[in-house]
């Protein structure tokens, strides 16, 4: 495991476009372990949040740290990211994890160990463009974690995927975490927050509302719109 990048501190981190406010003034620690979700409503900016937490997105003014270092493009090498839509490469399933191991020295047997891990050995030599949704994302996330990342990101990574790559992805996601890979993850579906968080970061039109343990979260939200969210309401 690299040398670890948390806790995450985040200070006064503003994001303006077009002469909107998308983040306003976000001050928060992320937890040095365990899984951190980052919920909200549509429009909230969960997703530009954890972007700018890996560097593709350049906030406006603010700061973010990582491990009390001032981050820096060197860092993204201990980081991974996994978007809704996975971005595979137009190859097989393999070479796309061969890309990767060979750019950063793995060897193969860890290779096969991933895609044995979610499911994929048996397509292993199928063009990854020809797998299903669920299938994709599995690919995507064991590309990430082959080189063993400090920090994941997962952006709405289950979202409108099939129950059992749900399920293997959660599992994936808390043996991962407990391993000490620091996850952060957005997400929709609050009963997954529910099975996988210790930490909650809840947002609404771009302002943090709430931070902190996520059994507090669920059982007493602080806040009108966290209730309101909990709750299926609308926040306005």
């Amino acid at each position: 495991m690299p040398d670890r990048l948390t806790p995450i501190d985040v200070t006064g981190l503003t994001l303006m476009s077009g002469g909107r406010c998308l983040l306003d003034g976000i001050t928060c620690r992320i937890e040095a372990e365990g899984i951190t979700a980052i919920l909200g409503p549509n429009g909230a900016g969960k997703s530009l949040l954890l972007r700018c937490l890996h560097g593709l997105a350049d906030p406006t003014s603010g700061a973010v740290t990582f491990g009390g270092r001032p981050g820096e493009a060197s860092m993204r090498l201990q980081q991974s990211f996994v978007f809704q839509q996975p971005t595979l490469l137009r190859r097989t399933v393999i070479e796309n994890m061969l890309f990767v191991s060979r750019q950063r020295g793995i060897a193969e047997a860890d290779v096969q160990s991933w895609l044995e891990k979610v499911g994929l050995t048996a397509l292993a030599h199928q063009p990854a463009r020809l797998l299903s949704g669920g299938e994709k994302q599995r690919l995507a996330l064991a590309r990430g974690l082959l080189t063993r990342p400090s920090i994941l990101f997962l952006d709405e990574a289950t979202s409108n995927l099939d129950p059992a790559s749900v399920q293997m992805i959660e599992a994936i996601t808390r043996e991962v975490a407990a391993s000490g890979t620091k996850v952060i993850t957005v997400t929709h579906d609050i009963g997954q927050a529910r099975r996988l968080a210790d930490q909650v970061l809840f947002l609404a039109r771009g302002q943090l509302i709430e931070d902190g343990k996520a059994k507090s979260f669920f059982s007493k939200p602080r806040s009108e719109e966290a209730r309101a969210y909990l709750e299926g309401r609308i926040v306005v």
